[in-house]
């Protein structure tokens, strides 16, 4: 009966130790690039913000999609809403096709080390090519905000902070533009 216990017991911590030691990364190597999500390979396909332009969207600088989402509750003219569309066409374009070519970097990367074909000046160059990319891919989300404003009045940008529920941002210093 010890004998039974004992092995159980051993059985079951060796178990947790397992389980333990189980990697965070389980199950994303099967993916077609390993340093993305299916979800984020989708993002970059179809243009999508994937947070790239939160320091805009969250200091008073309102994204083109949710404008043209919220036309209707801001009261946009017709101007307004073309201006819109073609930051969003705009915007949306540039960002496809830069994320099109993030994918084929990290596709190359992710190749290079399934292969064993990587070395550190290969690695450098990569890394700071995909980096280059994402930093474009910012600026392109980024930038589409920046224009967005300009569209708007300030009783529209203040009602869309409210829309999309930025209650903290009325009870924040306003700093003016001179």
């Amino acid at each position: 009966m010890r004998t039974l216990v004992f092995v159980l017991v051993l059985g079951g911590i060796m178990t947790t130790g397992i389980a333990a030691d189980e990697s965070p990364y389980k199950g994303q190597e099967m993916r077609g690039i390993k340093s993305l999500s299916q979800q984020q390979v989708d993002g970059y396909l179809n243009g999508r913000g994937m947070g790239y332009a939160r320091a805009a969207e969250l200091n008073n600088y309102p994204g083109p999609l949710h404008v043209l989402d919220l036309a209707d509750e801001l009261g946009l003219d017709e101007g307004q809403i073309s201006r819109t569309r073609a930051i969003y066409g705009s915007m949306r374009s540039r960002a496809i096709t830069l994320g099109k070519q993030l994918l084929e970097k990290e596709q190359e990367l992710d190749r290079m080390f399934a292969n064993s074909e990587i070395d550190p000046e290969t690695l450098n160059t990569l890394v700071a090519d995909a980096g280059m990319i994402r930093a474009k891919i910012r600026y392109v989300h980024l930038h589409a905000h920046l224009q967005q404003k300009a569209v708007l009045g300030k009783n529209q940008v203040e009602l869309y902070n409210r829309l999309r529920g930025y209650t903290a941002m009325q009870d924040r210093p306003h700093h003016h533009e001179h």
